[in-house]
C-alpha cells in the first residue's frame, strides 16, 4: 500500500480570514485526510482564537467534495458517547460518508478542567476511555441503546439512520498504553501515535524510531491476542512531537528520509501540521506544498 499523506488543520482562524481557504486548499494538495484537533483550546492558543471541532468540519464537509475529514483526536474530557454519537452521524451524512473519528484517552490540559472538575488521573483516564469507546461503538452501529456503567449511560438512545459508512464511521484510536492498544485492536480501523513524549526535549531521532519500533511490536503481540489481523490495522504518526520537531518539513528530501524511515516501522499514514507563523507549526509554505504534491510519489 502505498503511505498515505495527511494533514491537521488546526481550528485558530475564523472561517472567512482563511480557514475556509486552508481546508479547500488541502483537497487540491490531494491530502488524503485533513484532521482538526478536537479542544475547547489548546496550550499557546488558549488565549487566542480557537472553533469548535464539529462545526468546522461540517463547514469543511460544505466545501469539499473527495478529502476525508476528522478529529485528531477527540477524548472523553470534555465529551459524552452519547451526544458525540449524534454529533458524528449527522457530520458523517453531510460529508456523504468521509469522516474518520481520531479518538484519545486525553490529557491534563486545559480541556479537563473547562467543565469544573478536578483533573482526572491517568488510571481514571484509562477507566473512563475504556468505557467510552465500546459505548460509542454501540451508539454508532445500533439503533437504539441502553446501558449502565460506572462512568457513563444512554436510555434508549436513537441513532437513526444511523452512519453512512457501514456499519460505523472508522475509529483511529491513539494509544501507547497496553490498554489503549487493545481498544485499537478490538474497536479500531488505524492506531495513532506521536511517538513517545519523554523523548521530545532531549531524545534524538534514532531513539524515537527504537520506541516507536516497540510500540509496534507491543500492538502487534496484542492484536495477536484479541485475534486481529494486523494487517487490517492502519497505523498512523502524527508528527511534531517527535525530537525531530519541524526538521522534517524542511525540505522535500528531509520528508522523504523521515517519512521513509517510519514507513519501514509499518507506518501508513503520516500526518503533517498545516503551517502555522511564530508557533511550533511554522513552516515555509512552498515547501509544505511541494512535499504535499511530491512526496507520496517517492514513497510508493
Amino acid at each position: 500500500m502505498s503511505l498515505r499523506l495527511s494533514t491537521v488543520i488546526l481550528p485558530y482562524r475564523r472561517w472567512h480570514e482563511g480557514g475556509r481557504a486552508a481546508w479547500a486548499r488541502a483537497e487540491q494538495l490531494g491530502f488524503h485526510t485533513a484532521y482538526t484537533y478536537d479542544h475547547l483550546s489548546w496550550r499557546t492558543f488558549r488565549d487566542g482564537p480557537w472553533f469548535g471541532a464539529v462545526p468546522t468540519l461540517t463547514a469543511a464537509a460544505s466545501i469539499t467534495e473527495r478529502l476525508r475529514l476528522g478529529t485528531l483526536v477527540t477524548s472523553p474530557n470534555f465529551r459524552h458517547p452519547v451526544t458525540l454519537a449524534k454529533e458524528l452521524i449527522s457530520l458523517d451524512d453531510i460529508s456523504g460518508g468521509r469522516v474518520t473519528l481520531g479518538i484519545g484517552a486525553g490529557g491534563s490540559g486545559f480541556d479537563a478542567t473547562a467543565l469544573g472538575q478536578e483533573p482526572w488521573t491517568p488510571r481514571e483516564r484509562a477507566d473512563r476511555f475504556a468505557e467510552f469507546v465500546p459505548l460509542l461503538d454501540r451508539l454508532l452501529s445500533e439503533d437504539a441503546v441502553s446501558y449502565e456503567g460506572d462512568f457513563y449511560s444512554a436510555h434508549e438512545a436513537r441513532n437513526i439512520p444511523g452512519c453512512v459508512q457501514r456499519p460505523r464511521l472508522p475509529f483511529a484510536v491513539a494509544a501507547t498504553g497496553p490498554r489503549g492498544m487493545r481498544l485499537a485492536a478490538r474497536f479500531g480501523q488505524a492506531w495513532v501515535t506521536t511517538g513517545d513524549p519523554k523523548l521530545y526535549e532531549n531524545g534524538t531521532s534514532e531513539q524515537s524510531i527504537q520506541a516507536m519500533r516497540g510500540q509496534a511490536e507491543r500492538l502487534d503481540d496484542i492484536c495477536a491476542e484479541v485475534g486481529r489481523d494486523m494487517t487490517d490495522l492502519d497505523r498512523v504518526l502524527l508528527t511534531g512531537f517527535t525530537p525531530d520537531r519541524g526538521g522534517p518539513l524542511q525540505s522535500l528530501n528531509a520528508f522523504v528520509d523521515f517519512a521513509g524511515r517510519h514507513v519501514e516501522l509499518g507506518f501508513t499514514e503520516i500526518v503533517i501540521h498545516w503551517p502555522i507563523p511564530d508557533s511550533q507549526f511554522a513552516a515555509d509554505e512552498k515547501v509544505f506544498e511541494q512535499i504535499a504534491m511530491e512526496a507520496p510519489a517517492q514513497l510508493r
